[in-house]
């Protein structure tokens, strides 16, 4: 597994505390939740419908999709598109998630 490590950023130092897998992971204001996870070593964020291998982040721009989890009971949530907040609860995402049956 990569190691990704921060790089100073003085004007970024407030800290904020959120869970993943029910686990507490310290993060810095401004993160998303996709590089808090990335720096915190969390490792895979989803795992795949079809044959249920891991993925993580990857484009960290919201094009890939890779880095879906469930923020606050909420699924298909592109980590790297949400910023992180403090007591916030992130889950790894395995397989699909349900769509309504509604959708038309």
């Amino acid at each position: 597994m990569m190691r990704f490590d921060r790089l100073s950023s003085p004007g970024r130092a407030r800290r904020i505390s959120f869970l993943f897998e029910g686990q507490p992971v310290t993060a810095q204001e401004g993160d998303t939740v996709a590089t808090a996870l990335l720096a915190a070593g969390a490792g895979a964020t989803r795992s795949t419908p079809a044959s249920g291998s891991a993925r993580g982040a990857y484009c960290l721009m919201g094009v890939c999709f890779e880095c879906l989890v469930e923020i606050d009971g909420v699924p298909n949530r592109q980590g790297c598109m949400v910023p992180v907040a403090e007591g916030m609860s992130v889950r790894r995402q395995r397989g699909a998630a349900g769509v309504a049956e509604d959708v038309r």
